[in-house]
């Protein structure tokens, strides 16, 4: 399977395998949409992501609120279409059944 085009979110993206993970798949041409709370780290990454001709965008989340973290997932659709793959690398998560998920 290749993530060429994929449309990939990822919460906890503004360091350590989080940040990793959206290196290496926009890399590989993925179109990465990263989510957490730090807005400086998110915008030095997503730079460094489109300065190497990756596709990337970013928007600020705090997985503890629901309305955040539906909001970026209005975002991702927004910016590239259709999500293929949710990463929720975040340290923290309420839980709920993946049946609940409305997008």
């Amino acid at each position: 399977m290749t993530v060429k085009d994929k449309v990939v979110v990822i919460t906890g993206a503004s360091s350590g395998i989080g940040e990793a993970t959206a290196r290496l798949l926009a890399k590989n041409g993925a179109k990465v949409v990263l989510g957490a709370r730090r807005a400086d780290r998110l915008t030095e990454i997503v730079k460094e992501i489109t300065a190497a001709g990756g596709q990337a965008a970013y928007q600020t989340v705090d997985v503890r609120d629901a309305d955040e973290v539906k909001s970026l997932v209005t975002f991702a659709k927004t910016t590239f279409g259709d999500i293929d793959v949710l990463f929720n690398n975040a340290g923290i998560m309420p839980t709920s059944p993946i049946s609940a998920l409305h997008t």
